[in-house]
């Protein structure tokens, strides 16, 4: 517990919860039902509505060993050989086992996926899968549709929520127990102002940060809150170098800012082929898969190729898909393409990569549990060790199955569940000795983007991280002197931007101690992979006294406990005993 708190005004009202769940894609509903359903008081807080984050926005679909033929080990080697080594193989091996029933249990809630003229779910292939086993909904719409079943269910079983609301800080008790959240309600609701949730069990499914760069695919509000809170309380993140830049992303400019329109991996599953201004397919030669090799591979084709031809962009050439094909498996990609001017189905798509995932987060075991007792993480706000250093396309939306699963289930045998804040009503304030953070100006946030965009993008080297660095620290420094910028006061616009500014330093401290190129990390300075030196984890929190960045490297690819002296859970037990005669993860592709 770090008594680290954004500057805001005390709490003017709270309610009472055994379980308060921030966020609401596919991670924060899919606990909050499973919480709700044992009868423990579930509230949802969402900064936005219930159905505006990143979910929603998700294309390709969602991966599990469904197909005839596939299996789950088949689906854990695809998975291990992406996430180029630092994959946590027990919880690759969890993923992969309890996702196909996962799936169907999603179904079961509601969620309606494509199917073949034989009723069997239709499944499509992405990068770095070599089989089909990416299922889908309205061609192209999976996350919308995920994400409305989710909310239905949620609204059906009248869980309590508290939309446009952005959570601010965690509590604790003096032992440093998670005791609730306080939250921000922006104008709208039976709230207003800031206030507090006190529950003795608090879920962090917020989402990614993709705000930090100029150019994205995640919703505005995806600005890194979960992570900031985290880090403010005290716990340990993760793998937040590597930061998956999706290979295509429709082209709007170069100096085009904010979220930019996603060309799913499945178009290049269905036949779509990469090519450069002259029609040449330059993926060919260069991975066995082709167009379809893992997103960190391709992304540095891409900008390899940009580099050397003087190009802004490349090409994504489908035209031989023809108009009923992009009309019926790809009308989301056609509609957005054809709002920007550019009809797909005569012309080749402008394409370029833009920060799209966070392989790291916040780091938790296989139960979803953080290093700050009570408070848990699930979906791309977590590093629970599946993506490793690259995540493999689809992985995403099954993680957050799957894990959110596990973390209501640990809830709800917890020894607090149903015997919390719900019944003790008893007001928890800030801890002894609390001191704030500095607030940024809201037009510190494009300072911010454009810093790390330049410094710490697809291409990132010594000299760019340092100067990128500085950069973010003299925006602290001038935010904590007495003479900084007069207009940063409490809101939404500064707390954001404060947000984006300290996961941007942890990510650039750890970019800067990692000294080799993996995954979707690339160092020009450092071009090899080494797993002599680095095939290991950072671990990154914040120190209390001075606030800085502290890493520190794990002994190996495995993950230490999230706290010491815990009892190893007997099913994590069998996961890894299961994985000692796995062969060891194949080397980076080229």
């Amino acid at each position: 517990m770090t008594g680290i708190r954004l500057t805001a005004p005390a709490p003017g009202w709270a309610i009472d919860a055994d379980v308060v769940v921030v966020g609401s894609g596919v991670a924060g509903l899919t606990t909050a039902l499973r919480c709700a359903a044992a009868g423990l008081a579930t509230v949802v807080v969402t900064k936005a509505r219930l159905d505006a984050g990143s979910t929603r926005w998700a294309q390709g679909g969602i991966a599990a060993a469904l197909g005839e033929g596939d299996t789950p080990e088949q689906h854990l080697d695809d998975t291990l050989v992406a996430g180029a080594g630092l994959c946590d193989e027990a919880a690759v091996r969890t993923l992969v086992t309890e996702g196909p029933d996962a799936v169907h249990r999603l179904i079961d809630t509601g969620a309606h996926f494509d199917t073949t003229d034989t009723g069997a779910i239709a499944l499509t292939r992405e990068g770095g899968h070599h089989r089909r086993r990416i299922a889908h909904a309205g061609g192209d719409a999976t996350g919308a549709e995920i994400s409305r079943a989710l909310v239905e269910a949620v609204r059906s079983a009248a869980l309590r929520t508290i939309e446009n609301a952005l959570v601010l800080d965690l509590l604790c008790d003096a032992e440093g127990r998670t005791e609730g959240v306080t939250l921000h309600v922006m104008g709208e609701g039976q709230h207003d102002g800031v206030g507090a949730v006190h529950a003795p069990a608090v879920v962090l499914a917020t989402g990614g940060m993709g705000q930090v760069f100029s150019a994205t695919t995640n919703p505005p509000v995806s600005t890194g809150d979960g992570v900031a809170l985290a880090l403010r309380a005290g716990a340990e993140v993760s793998d937040l170098e590597f930061v998956q830049f999706h290979p295509t992303v429709l082209f709007l400019g170069a100096d085009s800012e904010g979220q930019q329109p996603l060309v799913s991996e499945a178009v290049r599953g269905e036949g779509a082929h990469l090519v450069d201004a002259s029609g040449t397919r330059f993926m060919l030669g260069q991975h066995e898969l082709a167009e379809l090799a893992p997103r960190d591979i391709v992304a540095k084709a891409i900008t390899r190729q940009m580099h050397l031809q003087g190009a802004e962009h490349m090409y994504l050439d489908a035209r031989h898909f023809g108009a009923a094909m992009w009309e019926q498996r790809f009308p989301t990609i056609l509609a957005a393409c054809r709002a920007h001017g550019i009809d797909p189905v005569t012309e080749p798509i402008p394409v370029a990569p833009a920060a799209h995932y966070a392989s790291g987060g916040v780091r938790t075991d296989l139960r979803g549990r953080t290093t700050v007792p009570g408070l848990y993480a699930c979906g791309e706000v977590a590093c629970t060790g599946v993506h490793g250093a690259n995540r493999l396309a689809s992985n995403s939306l099954l993680e957050g199955l799957v894990f959110a699963e596990r973390i209501a289930a640990d809830i709800v045998e917890g020894p607090r569940a149903g015997s919390g804040a719900a019944s003790r009503r008893t007001p928890v304030g800030l801890p002894a000795g609390a001191h704030t953070v500095p607030l940024l100006t809201a037009e510190s946030r494009t300072a911010i983007q454009r810093i790390m965009t330049r410094g710490a993008g697809v291409i990132r080297s010594a000299g760019s991280l340092a100067t990128a660095a500085g950069e973010l620290d003299a925006l602290q420094r001038a935010a904590a002197e007495d003479d900084g910028p007069k207009d940063a006061v409490p809101g939404v616009e500064a707390w954001e931007a404060t947000n984006l500014l300290l996961v941007s330093r942890v990510l650039v401290a750890a970019a800067r101690e990692r000294e080799e190129t993996r995954g979707c990390h690339w160092r020009e300075d450092r071009p090899d992979r080494d797993d002599t030196a680095w095939r290991r984890h950072l671990v990154v929190r914040i120190a209390p006294d001075d606030r800085q960045p502290v890493v520190r490297t794990t002994d190996s690819a495995a993950f230490p406990p999230v706290r010491s002296g815990d009892p190893v859970d007997p099913t994590d037990a069998a996961l890894s005993a299961g994985l000692r005669n796995h062969p060891a993860d194949a080397p980076e592709e080229p």
